[in-house]
């Protein structure tokens, strides 16, 4: 069957690269292709789909790369992790996907492709050609949470579904105890035959057909997981019952294991319950992230307010936010002043106060007044979108153990039913008992379940991943998560991270009315410097300037009230010729500050001091890392003077002053041949973007710019230093609770098929094990929501994000 598809090529120079592209595509047999440089594309004919991997290799050997897509989708129907490896590997094996990542813990698929070879649809035919559900992620936020709320009705009524068949197995299953407890000797009498057969039936075929259905599809594809064990195990001990039963009749009373089947098949349902409540339960942070964004908007269209659909308010419009609700998208305040509740976004923990200018976040609950929004950011640009795509892409991804596990699963069932097998045979051999020997290999058909350890990683990710975002700290990708905790050396860009980011002005050597007047002339400046100036008289009226003159690099001159006022340094000045005040203390202090002088009619009358002053939370931000043995660094463009005041002021290890935006990728190079682990950069500044994506781990700061969030690793969505120590902290109780997870996981096993094929462990005992061993994995991971950041516990209300 013939092929076409249009590639996106990239890498392209000129019309040469495209004809060596098309020559060298050409040469491959059945395949036709014209290559065009000036739309970066190429037109593809294939006689067979499976040449598609030769083209792609032999685009790939020239030195070019094609384009992909991704594609999201919700699988339902996965009983264990072994059917999540089975649909990765069905979907890897398709034309044009490059890679498929399905996490059986969020029941997603993630689907990179080809453009043009597959479509959604085909996939999604694919998907439940193999017996699974499967629905396309919508890109629109309000599409998922209609989504989102659709699946959490599915999984209720699942749910619900599934409690009424445990509920009725376990009263089918309990009289078959009393065989149980006949058989060790502790009653004097069985239930009939006939009864122990109408009992165990219905739990064998209707409450276990889930383990058959599954088992087939399985079998069907070439592969195996639990629930060809589970079958396989139950069916053996349910039919040798049955044999016994159509062979010696009534006489076969107390020595049937129709309780065994039954009991292992309750136990497992009710384990995969439990687990099914904890899953969801892992995944809660997406939920509640997604649940934050309104359905509607106040937006004032066609001179009136109206209630629109979120989708469709615009970049620009005006909106209303009533006290109560949510902030519909990221805007700035334009009237009106509130507390909003923004902790779930950044984790601050008490109301913040917003006013006019101030910045807002979608998702936001107005706490206290009316305000009104300019709109900034609407749909998939907006934080929220933003921020669920970044836990979404690190809840997706697996570390390199999770790998590891999965080859080790892929082989697991298979050796197991070798191993089950061998130990009927050999019991058989030994003992000459076949019911015995089948206890025995049933035994370990049921406790080797590699359920635990397909949930050790991803349960722990997804869990860690979500409460580190509840509290204000993005994690990428799993990669950042596992090299976090390993962070030995920490470099601080200092303006706007360990400072304030803005001056203020520090001390004032004349009187207010000549600083009114100062503060009157910088209306005419919008530099840093005037702005500290005019906020320090901020309330008092100010005069209008005129005749202003901007010296560049100088100061700045002009008329206010009737009176000549300059304000610049000591060259300005000398330039007027005025007489430059004696430098007494205020000048020769080493206290960082930036000095300016002020003249006003051709007299020199104050200096100001104008300082970017030190976060509160900084102090204890390094001594937190300094506890930790984690060195900090500081780096910055601003002259020695003041980056020695805040290194000394602090405590750093050390200081880069001076330093261009490129040369601090040089100074994370030069940091990292200095300590014997990783190095992290912490920055806010589109300038900080190269140094970020250099570092083993970028960290920016929440209230910086877009570019220092995308390169960064970690976000922290507010602008709290100590938020670093406590991102180092949830990657290293997650990976603890990764390598805990796998311990358990193994202990189950490694302990349990030695037990079972020894005779040691019943196939009762088996089912719960097996079943706790995956409750165990997810509860342990499920501790991590209890983890609480040390900056929670003393949070600034006026910080802002």
């Amino acid at each position: 069957m013939t092929m076409h598809i249009q590639l996106p090529i990239s890498g392209m120079s000129c019309a040469n690269c495209a004809s060596r592209i098309t020559a060298a595509l050409n040469k491959l047999d059945g395949v036709e292709a014209t290559v065009n440089f000036a739309l970066e594309q190429a037109a593809i004919e294939l006689s067979q789909a499976t040449q598609l991997p030769a083209v792609l290799e032999s685009i790939k050997a020239q030195g070019y790369d094609y384009g992909e897509e991704t594609l999201l989708f919700q699988i339902t129907g996965m009983t264990c992790a072994g059917c999540s490896a089975r649909l990765s590997k069905m979907l890897s094996a398709l034309p044009g996907v490059i890679a498929a990542d399905v996490n059986f813990s969020l029941e997603r698929a993630r689907i990179t492709l080809v453009p043009g070879v597959q479509t959604p649809a085909s996939l999604r035919e694919q998907i439940e050609g193999l017996g699974f559900g499967a629905q396309l992620a919508q890109g629109s936020a309000s599409a998922r949470r209609q989504q989102l709320l659709a699946r959490e009705e599915q999984e209720s009524a699942a749910a619900h579904k599934a409690l009424i068949q445990v509920s009725v197995s376990a009263l089918l299953t309990l009289p078959l105890l009393v065989g149980m407890l006949a058989m060790a000797g502790l009653l004097p009498w069985h239930l009939p035959a006939w009864l122990e057969l109408v009992l165990a039936t219905p739990v064998q075929f209707w409450i276990g057909a889930r383990f058959y259905r599954g088992a087939w599809l399985a079998i069907k594809n070439r592969s195996a997981n639990m629930d060809v064990l589970v079958a396989t195990g139950t069916s053996a001990a349910y039919f040798y019952s049955l044999y016994l039963l159509a062979t010696l009749g009534m006489a076969a009373s107390g020595k049937l294991y129709f309780e065994a089947s039954a009991i292992i098949i309750t136990l497992i349902s009710l384990g995969k319950l439990l687990e099914a409540r904890a899953r969801r339960s892992t995944q809660s942070a997406i939920r509640e992230l997604m649940a934050l964004r309104p359905e509607s908007a106040t937006v004032w269209r066609a001179g009136k307010w109206q209630s629109l659909a979120v989708d469709e308010v615009l970049r620009g419009d005006r909106l209303r936010v009533l006290v109560g609700e949510r902030v519909p998208v990221d805007g700035k305040i334009t009237s009106g002043e509130s507390e909003l509740d923004e902790s779930i976004l950044t984790g601050e923990s008490l109301p913040v106060l917003r006013t006019l200018g101030d910045n807002v976040l979608g998702g936001a609950i107005n706490r206290s007044g009316v305000l009104e929004i300019e709109a900034t950011t609407v749909g998939e640009d907006s934080s929220l979108s933003k921020i669920i795509a970044l836990v979404e892409n690190a809840q997706m991804g697996k570390a390199p153990l999770q790998q590891l596990v999965d080859k080790v699963s892929a082989v697991f069932v298979p050796v197991v039913m070798v191993i089950a097998l061998f130990t009927l045979l050999v019991w058989y051999a030994l003992t000459n008992d076949f019911g015995q020997a089948l206890l025995a290999a049933v035994a370990v058909l049921v406790i080797a379940c590699p359920c635990a350890l397909g949930l050790a990683t991803p349960a722990a990710i997804v869990t860690g991943t979500g409460v580190a975002a509840r509290h204000g700290i993005l994690i990428k990708d799993v990669d950042t998560l596992q090299k976090a905790h390993a962070i030995k050396a920490l470099i601080f860009d200092k303006t706007g991270t360990l400072t304030q980011g803005k001056p203020v002005l520090a001390s004032w050597s004349g009187n207010d009315e000549q600083l009114r007047l100062a503060a009157a002339l910088q209306q005419a400046s919008e530099h840093p410097l005037a702005l500290a100036m005019r906020e320090a008289v901020s309330g008092a009226e100010l005069p209008q300037p005129e005749a202003v003159e901007v010296r560049v690099g100088a100061g700045i001159l002009g008329k206010v009230a009737g009176h000549q006022v300059a304000i610049g340094n000591p060259s300005l000045l000398a330039g007027l010729g005025i007489t430059q005040p004696v430098q007494g203390a205020l000048d020769t202090d080493n206290d960082g500050a930036t000095r300016v002088w002020v003249a006003i009619d051709g007299v020199a009358v104050g200096i100001a001091a104008l300082a970017d002053t030190l976060r509160p939370e900084s102090p204890d931000a390094i001594a937190t890392l300094r506890q930790r043995g984690i060195a900090s660094w500081l780096v910055s463009g601003d002259a020695p003077a003041p980056v020695a005041h805040i290194a000394a002021k602090l405590g750093l290890d050390g200081a880069f002053d001076s330093v261009l935006p490129a040369g601090k990728v040089e100074k994370v190079e030069a940091l990292r041949s200095q300590v014997s682990g990783l190095v992290a950069m912490v920055g806010d500044g589109v300038n900080d973007a190269p140094a970020l994506a250099a570092a083993d781990v970028g960290i920016a700061m929440g209230s910086g710019s877009d570019v220092a969030m995308e390169t960064a690793s970690i976000t922290l969505m507010r602008s709290d230093p100590r938020l670093v120590a406590d991102a180092i902290d949830i990657s290293a109780a997650t990976w603890r609770t990764i390598q805990q997870n796998l311990f358990w996981a193994f202990v189950f096993n490694i302990i349990g098929i030695p037990l079972a094929a020894l005779g040691y462990l019943s196939p009762e005992l088996a089912g719960a094990a097996m079943a706790l061993s995956s409750i165990t994995v997810l509860s342990n991971s499920l501790l991590l929501k209890r983890w609480h950041p040390k900056a929670g516990s003393h949070v600034s209300t006026h910080s802002h994000v």
